[in-house]
């Protein structure tokens, strides 16, 4: 297996991770409706993300899902942060640890996108230097976006 196709697996890894874990922050914080419905909305990218890794996955020898098969939703935080504090945290840093559970999966994938773009670029794959061309930047907004929330959301979940 070439280098480039373990680039290509991991990132459809941890593509698929980010955006399960999109989804559950969609469905945890319903209440938020800028939070619920903009992560559903990133989630979606990231599942676009998905079927044009597996439509470029042959070019490099491998066979990847499209939709991977999940047997639940990313699991939530609230539990292990409860056995360090010795009580259920409220729905404020509940929110703010997703969150930032999210932007270090959104940097991981930022790191795996560039990481194919330069691999792609060395060994002049021309398919994939425009797989990553067109997905990339919508993985730095999904970053963005994520740095945005904790930013305006941890002085009020912190100092309450």
């Amino acid at each position: 297996m070439s280098t480039l196709a373990l680039v290509l697996r991991e990132l459809h890894r941890s593509e698929h991770r980010l955006a399960l874990d999109l989804d559950g922050v969609s469905h945890r914080h319903q209440a938020d409706h800028d939070i619920c419905y903009i992560a559903g909305d990133l989630a979606e990218w990231s599942r676009e993300h998905l079927r044009a890794i597996s439509d470029a996955a042959p070019s490099v020898g491998i066979d990847l899902e499209s939709s991977p098969r999940t047997t639940a939703l990313a699991s939530g935080v609230a539990e292990p942060v409860s056995e360090l504090f010795g009580h259920r945290p409220g729905p404020a840093l509940v929110l703010l640890l997703d969150l930032r559970r999210l932007h270090q999966q959104a940097a991981g994938v930022a790191v795996d996108w560039q990481l194919l773009a330069q691999g792609a670029h060395a060994t002049r794959s021309a398919g994939l230097v425009e797989l990553a061309a067109r997905c990339r930047p919508q993985t730095s907004r999904q970053l963005d976006w994520t740095s945005a929330m904790l930013k305006v959301l941890s002085p009020q979940a912190l100092s309450g």
